[in-house]
């Protein structure tokens, strides 16, 4: 993009979230000249009447309003309005009219709620923060909803997962405009890694559903918890709960949701990420104590589920555990 200079706005309103907002100053609004030139100039166009509140108790001020934002290239919408409460009007058709005269529109963790209020992902893949992944998919059933990703990018239109996958897309985008070598530097001058492995899935904390005290599968459930080294065949524990293996496959999907091969794959996965977490154990012994077997089956279900190797799993959660 020698030459030319990109505008990006970023589109706020009442309960916007300063973090989303302070990736993209970050990212846009600092002056990288030295990095490349000319950089990108940032602007924060307020959707409603400035100063603008927030949840942390801090107000945000700018000169530029929803016009200001008419010109630029790329449209930002961080976390805030949307979930628990309508975005404004003028907000959404500025999303519309940027979006009809080719503007990328990039949202930020929930942002993604005030793309689909515009109507921009109707029939278009995108992602959110996991927690309010399914939230999105109940109230716009149009969206293919991806919550295992960091980010997702449809024609013109991302959409990035929780809070510091803004940063992802966002370098994603200076990686676009002015080549990895450039994204790199940006990304070691914020101390943050230039691509992460994987997606938001190995960030999620995955409960152990658990049967009600007097159902004998919540005993099963249990027992199979404590014994995943094992074979676990559906016979046996059809078995230990006194039904036949039909009646105990259907019983266990009420009331998980899923087949007991399929869950029970989950927990050995949930068990070797906590044992990558918090031991240092090698990934052979891992795989042992999980019933993996073998290393080799452990990285394949791990990197199905979870969306990196267990390699990458222990080297960043050592490293937050070092922080």
């Amino acid at each position: 993009m020698a030459g030319r200079r990109r505008t990006v706005a970023a589109l706020v309103a009442d309960g916007v979230s300063p973090f989303e907002l302070s990736v993209a100053c970050e990212v846009f609004g600092l002056d990288r000249s030295s990095i490349a030139s000319p950089w990108y100039r940032f602007i924060v166009c307020a959707t409603e009447p400035p100063p603008l509140t927030t949840p942390v108790g801090m107000t945000i001020d700018t000169p530029y309003g929803v016009e200001d934002a008419r010109k630029a290239d790329t449209i930002v919408v961080p976390a805030g309005v949307g979930l628990d409460r309508e975005p404004p009007e003028a907000m959404l058709q500025a999303l519309r009219d940027a979006h009809k005269r080719g503007a990328r529109i990039l949202s930020m963790c929930t942002g993604a709620f005030v793309l689909a209020a515009a109507g921009l992902l109707d029939g278009r893949r995108a992602t959110t923060h996991w927690a309010y992944a399914d939230e999105l998919a109940t109230r716009y059933p149009d969206i293919k909803i991806d919550p295992r990703v960091l980010y997702v990018i449809d024609d013109n239109v991302m959409t990035s997962a929780g809070t510091a996958a803004g940063i992802d897309l966002c370098l994603h985008l200076v990686r676009l405009d002015y080549g990895a070598k450039v994204a790199n530097a940006v990304a070691r001058r914020m101390v943050v890694p230039p691509h992460r492995d994987g997606g938001q899935a190995q960030y999620v904390a995955t409960p152990i559903p658990t049967g009600p005290a007097d159902d004998l599968l919540g005993d099963v459930l249990s027992w199979m918890v404590e014994h995943l080294d094992q074979p676990l065949p559906v016979e046996n524990l059809a078995r230990r709960a006194a039904m036949s293996p039909r009646h105990f496959a259907r019983r266990f999907r009420d009331l998980t949701g899923t087949t007991p091969h399929q869950w029970v794959l989950s927990q050995r996965v949930l068990l070797a990420q906590r044992l990558l977490e918090t031991t240092d154990e090698p990934v052979e012994r891992i795989a042992d104590r999980c019933g993996f077997g073998t290393a080799a089956n452990l990285r394949q279900h791990f990197q199905r589920v979870v969306g990196t190797s267990p390699g990458a799993y222990r080297r960043t959660f050592t490293c937050d555990a070092a922080s």
